[in-house]
C-alpha cells in the first residue's frame, strides 16, 4: 500500500530516533527565524541590524559547507551530528541566559548566528550521509520523502506560528528559550542512536580502489548499491584539499551528477531572484495584495513541496529515475513563465503550488540518488558541493533581480526565468545521456540482484 511504503523507515529503531531529533530540531529553527527577528527589534535594531544578523548566519554556511561535508567522510557521522546539535543547544542557551538577564547584545545574536549557520554546514552533510547505514536503500526514497514532507510544515509553519505567539503572549526571550528546550530535547533523543554507526567505514576505509567503471558493490551494513570511486584513501594520510579535489574529481567525472548541477545551478541563478524579491511587486501591482497575500503564496509553494514529497514518498523509485526528476524540475519551472502577465490570485497560487510539488518530487529523487550511486566514503563531500552551488548563486539571484527590473519588464523576467530552465533541462538529459544512464544503473531491483560489471 502506498501509505506503508512511506512509513516503512519507521520499523528500524535507528531512523525513529534519527527523524525524531531531526523534526525537533527543524521545528526549533523555524522558531528561531521568528524569534531572532523580535530579538533584534527588542534590542533597539532595525533593518540593517536584522540583516547583519541574519548574514552572518548565511556567511557560517555557505563557508563552511563543504568543510561540514569532508568532516562527513572522515568522522563517524554520528558523533558530528551529535556535537552539532550540542553546539546549537550551548549557543541557544547562552542567547537564552542573556536575553532573561538583560544583558544581551546585538553583537550576540550575530555571534549566534554565525555558529548556528556554521552547525547548519555540517549536519546537513552528515545526515545524508548516514541514513544509507542505517536504512535499506530500497527504503531510501520514502525517508527523503518524510523529511521533504516535515520541513516545510514543521520549519515554515508551525515554528514560526509558536515563536510568534510566545513572542505576543510573553517577549522574544521567551521564544529564544523555546528553541533552547527544543535543542535540547533534538539533543537528548540523538544520545539514543546506535554506537554501531561509529563503526561505518570513514572515507573510504572499507572500500575498493577500482576506477570509476560503473560497476556496483553493495555496502557491508544495508546492501545498498553505489557506483565505484575514483579509489579511496586513508583519511589520517589525505589534507582537506585533497580531499576536497578528489570530490570535485568525482563529480566532474560522473555526467549524470555534473548535469544536474549545472542545471541546479542555472535554475538557482534564474528563479530565486524573481520568486523572492520580484513576487511582492507581482501582487502588489498585479493582484492588489498585500503582505499577506505574499506569504500565503510563499506557503502554498511550501504545501506543494510537501504534498509532492510525500507523494513520492508513497511510491516506489521509478525506473525512468533520472527523467522523472529531470522532467519535474524543467516542467515545473514552466508555469512560473505567466506569473508576470497574470492579474488573478488563484492561478498564480497555483503556477506557485506546481512549482513546490514538482520541485519536492524531483528533491526527493535526487536525494535517493546521491545515496544510492554515489560511494559511500564520497557522499558527505558530494552532498555539501551540492548544497553550496546552491546556497553560493541565492544571494547572487536576488542582487541581480533588482537591477534586472529596472530595465526589464517584470513578466519579460518571469517569461525568461520560467522558459529557460526547462530548455537546459532537456540539454542536461541529452549531454549526460541520463536516459541511457538509467537503464545501465536500474535501482528498481531487489537489493543483491543487481549484476556486477
Amino acid at each position: 500500500m502506498p501509505t506503508l511504503q512511506a512509513l516503512r523507515p519507521f520499523a528500524h529503531r535507528e531512523y525513529r530516533v534519527l527523524i525524531a531529533a531531526l523534526a525537533i530540531s527543524i521545528f526549533g529553527s523555524g522558531m528561531w527565524a521568528v524569534a531572532m527577528v523580535y530579538q533584534v527589534i527588542h534590542l533597539g535594531g532595525g533593518p540593517l541590524e536584522l540583516s547583519l544578523v541574519a548574514t552572518a548566519g548565511s556567511v557560517g554556511l555557505v563557508a563552511f559547507v563543504l568543510a561540514g561535508g569532508i568532516a562527513a567522510d572522515r568522522v563517524p557521522q554520528r558523533l558530528l551530528i551529535i556535537g552539532v546539535e550540542g553546539a546549537n543547544l550551548a549557543v541557544i542557551a547562552t542567547i537564552s541566559v542573556l536575553a532573561m538577564t538583560g544583558w544581551l547584545q546585538l553583537w550576540h545574536l550575530a555571534v549566534g548566528s554565525f555558529v548556528l549557520g556554521v552547525g547548519a554546514a555540517f549536519f546537513f552533510p552528515a545526515y545524508s550521509a548516514i541514513l544509507p547505514r542505517i536504512l535499506p536503500p530500497e527504503d531510501l526514497l520514502a525517508a527523503n520523502g518524510m523529511e521533504g514532507t516535515m520541513r516545510p510544515m514543521l520549519q515554515q509553519a508551525a515554528g514560526p506560528a509558536v515563536a510568534g505567539i510566545l513572542v505576543a503572549a510573553l517577549s522574544p526571550a521567551h521564544a529564544v528559550t523555546g528553541v533552547a528546550a527544543c535543542h535540547l530535547l533534538a539533543f537528548v533523543t540523538l544520545t539514543f542512536l546506535g554506537r554501531h554507526a561509529l563503526a561505518a567505514p570513514v572515507n573510504g576505509a572499507s572500500g575498493s580502489s577500482a576506477p570509476n567503471n560503473g560497476a556496483h558493490v553493495s555496502t557491508a551494513h544495508s546492501g545498498s548499491h553505489v557506483e565505484q570511486g575514483t579509489g579511496t584513501t586513508d583519511a589520517g594520510k589525505t589534507s582537506f584539499f585533497a580531499d576536497l579535489r578528489e570530490g570535485i574529481r568525482y563529480t566532474v567525472r560522473t555526467p549524470w551528477l555534473l548535469w544536474t548541477l549545472l542545471w541546479a545551478c542555472v535554475s538557482v541563478l534564474f528563479l530565486i531572484g524573481p520568486i523572492e524579491v520580484l513576487m511582492p511587486f507581482v501582487v502588489r501591482d498585479q493582484l492588489g495584495g498585500d503582505s499577506s497575500m505574499f506569504g500565503f503564496l510563499l506557503a502554498v509553494m511550501g504545501v506543494g513541496g510537501a504534498a509532492g514529497s510525500l507523494l513520492t514518498a508513497s511510491l516506489k523509485l521509478p525506473r525512468r529515475y533520472l527523467t522523472v526528476m529531470m522532467v519535474c524540475w524543467g516542467a515545473g519551472s514552466l508555469p512560473l513563465a505567466a506569473i508576470g502577465i497574470l492579474d488573478s490570485f488563484w492561478p498564480v497560487a497555483a503556477s506557485m503550488f506546481i512549482f513546490g510539488a514538482t520541485g519536492g518530487v524531483g528533491m526527493v529523487i535526487w536525494g535517493t540518488l546521491l545515496q544510492r550511486r554515489v560511494p559511500s566514503h564520497l557522499l558527505g563531500r558530494v552532498s555539501s558541493l551540492d548544497f553550496f552551488v546552491s546556497l553560493a548563486l541565492m544571494p547572487v539571484s536576488m542582487a541581480l533581480a533588482g537591477p534586472a527590473a529596472e530595465v526589464l519588464p517584470i513578466w519579460v523576467i518571469f517569461l525568461v526565468a520560467g522558459g529557460v530552465c526547462p530548455i537546459l533541462a532537456v540539454i542536461a538529459m541529452i549531454v549526460a545521456r541520463m536516459p541511457q544512464d538509467e537503464l545501465s544503473h536500474p535501482l528498481d531491483t531487489p537489493a543483491g540482484a543487481e549484476k556486477t560489471a
